[in-house]
């Protein structure tokens, strides 16, 4: 089975990819199932927020539509900070969801990508409190599925690759409490065309969750335009079994599902 669980559209304020071209891409692809998992963040100057309605009615239209030929699957995706539980919380309310990425773009309600957080910070330092948010934020969040790149600090860590030693306790913990939980993590294959130097999250945490006993993993290209749909995951599906893994997961009403890899 194929399935890519993490996909954006023009519902993202970061692409303008049609839904039905995303939808037939992945078909073409050979796809067996695909979630969309649309932006929202909140709580910065430069906030990604779906209109939740609008994105909800065209899902729904072209479920109808494909049905034969592919399943479609509801997400979001939370770009979360634990200050802002409330306000995620009003949301996943209202609509049936089947899937919920948790994922850290900003910390203190400073953005990654852009350098604002890490400006006037040595790289221990930014790294130890994305880690330490990320903590508080699990901590308090339940409506969601998985972590979403989880180490996602790599990919706009401007001084190169942070030691994976000194970040293992903090991971652990985390690891060990969405285990706990019932919740789980995901692989993004965005590392690859982010040219980084390992899996996201690396293969020390991969193989560290499943020390620990989690089994709750999925898979997803983080696309946002056709080229990126499905791509790398056949390849992350044989990094996975080759760490011992034995299943990957797709969601239905938030209840994960075990695939076989």
């Amino acid at each position: 089975m194929l399935a890519d669980y993490h996909m954006h559209t023009s519902f993202s304020d970061d692409s303008n990819y049609p839904m039905k071209d995303c939808i037939e891409r992945a078909i073409s692809l050979g796809f067996d199932e695909i979630c969309f998992t649309e932006h929202i963040d909140h709580g910065c100057h430069t906030s990604y927020c779906c209109n939740c309605e609008e994105y909800y009615k065209a899902y729904e239209m072209y479920k109808k539509q494909f049905e034969k030929d592919i399943t479609l699957k509801f997400g979001i995706e939370f770009g979360a900070q634990a200050h802002h539980k409330k306000y995620f919380d009003e949301i996943f309310s209202k609509y049936p969801f089947d899937f919920a990425l948790l994922s850290f773009h900003q910390v203190q309600d400073k953005e990654l990508w852009n350098q604002d957080f890490q400006t006037g910070k040595s790289q221990a330092e930014y790294n130890r409190i994305y880690f330490e948010e990320m903590l508080k934020t699990v901590q308090v969040f339940d409506n969601f599925s998985v972590l979403a790149h989880m180490d996602l600090m790599r990919r706009y860590d401007r001084f190169g690759e942070y030691p994976f030693k000194y970040i293992k306790d903090q991971v652990e913990e985390i690891l060990r409490l969405i285990i706990k939980r019932g919740k789980g993590i995901e692989v993004n294959t965005s590392s690859f065309r982010y040219k980084l130097e390992d899996l996201t999250p690396s293969r020390d945490i991969l193989k560290l969750y499943r020390e620990l006993g989690g089994e709750i993993i999925t898979i997803g290209s983080d696309s946002h335009r056709a080229e990126q749909v499905g791509s790398m995951i056949p390849y992350v599906r044989d990094e996975l079994k080759n760490m011992g893994y034995k299943y990957f997961c797709t969601f239905d009403k938030m209840k994960p599902i075990f695939n076989t890899l």
